[in-house]
């Protein structure tokens, strides 16, 4: 399946999520990519929208091999790979404060919002070595959400596999034996800028705030 953008493989995605139209919903999109496709979906289902700010930490000598998590308000770390601690609080420090920057560019502000009980749809526009997703779940997975729901057009399906372990739901309708990068799935798979971003989660939060007077 060939997408014509990210606009298009929202509209894929649609469908897949009615199900969940009467929950709790939280959507979180990844950025920047996962933001034009999570604010279609938001705004058709109503929920609200919130960035999904997370990174894994890697290992010193592997920087691909993801030795933890660190999000925001939290970070994990696989204690079994006898990472020097010093090491290790370095780079939950660095990240948080490279997080923390990206979200306040995006948002404007730091805000905190509960993810208990409810049903968390975390978005992307395509999923490759699946790392990003595979942090951000265990770091929600702390936080005692009723469901977490992965939701991207494309994926390989070894990646698939992994995110299918750890959650209650992964909805892909595009999964890939032999993948070649997410862009080759797209037509026009332009980057996403912050502006662009920005625009978009201003737009939906301006709508929001119209239905709720």
């Amino acid at each position: 399946m060939l997408y014509k953008d990210r606009t298009d493989a929202a509209q894929k995605l649609l469908p897949y999520l009615k199900k969940y139209r009467h929950e709790d919903c939280l959507f979180m999109a990844i950025p920047r990519g996962g933001i034009p496709i999570a604010y279609q979906l938001a705004k058709h289902y109503h929920f609200p929208l919130h960035v999904l700010m997370a990174k894994k930490i890697g290992h010193p000598w592997n920087p691909e091999l993801a030795i933890g998590a660190v999000s925001l308000e939290d970070a994990i770390v696989d204690k079994h790979h006898l990472i020097p601690q010093p090491y290790i609080d370095n780079a939950i420090k660095q990240i948080r404060e490279s997080l923390s920057a990206r979200y306040k560019k995006l948002i404007g502000k730091e805000m905190g919002y509960p993810l208990s009980n409810k049903t968390i749809i975390i978005v992307d526009d395509g999923i490759a070595t699946g790392n990003t997703i595979l942090a951000a779940i265990k770091l929600i997975q702390k936080r005692h959400p009723g469901k977490i729901i992965v939701a991207s057009p494309v994926a390989p399906v070894e990646t698939s596999e992994k995110i299918k372990k750890l959650v209650d739901e992964f909805i892909c309708p595009n999964q890939i034996s032999n993948f070649s990068g997410v862009s080759m799935y797209y037509q026009d798979f332009s980057e996403v800028t912050d502006d662009e971003a920005i625009q978009l989660l201003l737009e939906l939060n301006r709508e929001k705030e119209t239905v709720q007077k």
